[in-house]
């Protein structure tokens, strides 16, 4: 490891917590917490082309065990923002799914987002090609 290889390294974290601190801070003045927020993400676009997902993905996108879960998504269901279901396939299996004022709050948290991840991911993709040319670098010298 160079000096130069912990500088990226910090950069880049730096840039990741930028992201994460105003991400947060959005969910905050919104009324929710970071977790509820994830949460409302992760059932939206967990799976592209699904428009729900069941508690147990849940609890595995978010990194959760699957009573923390349930007790998040009863949160979000009387704070009016998930509808739950029985899976029409499984009647074992709960399906979440946003309602329309969690797709409006989703829709305005995400697009601040959006912008700062633009922000952001330009200075990630740079400390990227900096790591990749430094890997490329020693294994050149070696």
């Amino acid at each position: 490891m160079t000096s130069d290889n912990y500088h990226e390294l910090a950069a880049f974290r730096l840039a990741l917590r930028r992201f994460t601190s105003l991400t947060d801070s959005n969910a905050r003045q919104a009324g929710l917490t970071p977790q509820q927020h994830q949460a409302l993400l992760s059932i939206k676009g967990a799976h592209p082309g699904r428009e729900e997902i069941s508690i147990g993905e849940l609890a595995d996108h978010l990194l959760l065990k699957n009573h923390s879960a349930v007790e998040l998504t009863d949160r979000l269901v009387k704070a009016g923002l998930v509808a739950r279901a029985p899976s029409p396939h499984d009647r074992r299996r709960v399906l979440l799914r946003l309602t329309a004022q969690g797709e409006a709050l989703l829709d305005r948290l995400s697009a601040a987002s959006l912008i700062e991840l633009r922000v952001s991911s330009e200075i990630m993709r740079a400390f990227v090609a900096l790591a990749g040319a430094s890997s490329d670098d020693e294994k050149a010298s070696s």
